[in-house]
């Protein structure tokens, strides 16, 4: 592990009810510094005085305003993972479209919950460990769609890894956009919708193409059929 890494770890993890609650305080404190004065505002001094504790408390759970940051986006991106791990658990078996839906929702309402705070973060991320991050992130979505993919009843997929991966991309690239400038509210109000039919008629292509390649195969079945009839 490489130095940096290294100081982005926090000192400990809590355990007890009391250490959680603080550590909640303190992701909550670094997110309002943050948002109010930008990067170089944010220090650990500011960020303790606005969570109410001593910079010597925070110190025992972050060695540094880094890891406290990176500790931030960690619960971000964690709770992004797990929504949309939950949402494709739930629509395993269901009709490709429902997939789809129930995909996108579950990533954009997660994402962006809170508009403010997912910019703030992303502004932050690179210079914090955030790609790796991010690729966990990514890493457990693809896995959790590809599972949903390959029980669908409507549609069969060579490649399910790969297509789930595309679809993720497919959501991932907007969303950067909107954190990194300004947008249109009307772009922020359609988001969700011209998503849903970006990702569905994507899936739905695989459909057609299991429905393609069917038929031929059914077509010879009731060939054999007839002919042994005909015998």
């Amino acid at each position: 592990m490489n130095a940096v890494a290294t100081t982005l770890k926090p000192r400990k993890t809590p355990v007890q009810a009391r250490s959680a609650a603080t550590v909640e305080t303190l992701h909550m404190a670094a997110i309002q510094v943050l948002l109010q004065g930008g990067l170089s505002r944010c220090t650990t001094t500011r960020i303790a005085e606005r969570a109410g504790i001593s910079v010597g408390s925070l110190y025992q759970y972050y060695p540094n305003r880094d890891a406290l940051l990176a500790g931030v986006l960690e619960r971000h991106l964690e709770g992004v993972a797990s929504a949309v791990e939950r949402a494709c658990h739930e629509h395993r078996g269901q009709q490709l479209s429902q997939m789809g839906t129930a995909f996108v929702v579950a990533f954009l309402a997660a994402k962006l919950r809170d508009p403010e705070e997912a910019r703030a973060l992303y502004s932050v991320a690179e210079e914090r460990g955030g790609a790796a991050l991010a690729a966990r992130m990514r890493t457990r979505i693809a896995s959790a769609v590809t599972a949903m993919l390959a029980s669908a009843p409507d549609a069969r997929f060579d490649d399910p890894a790969m297509v789930a991966k595309i679809a993720l991309g497919a959501l991932v690239g907007p969303v950067q956009t909107l954190l990194k400038e300004p947008a249109p509210a009307r772009f922020t109000a359609r988001l969700e919708k011209e998503l849903i039919l970006l990702v569905t008629a994507y899936l739905q292509a695989h459909q057609s193409k299991a429905e393609r390649r069917s038929k031929p195969a059914a077509i010879a079945r009731r060939h054999q059929k007839s002919k042994a009839v005909a015998s």
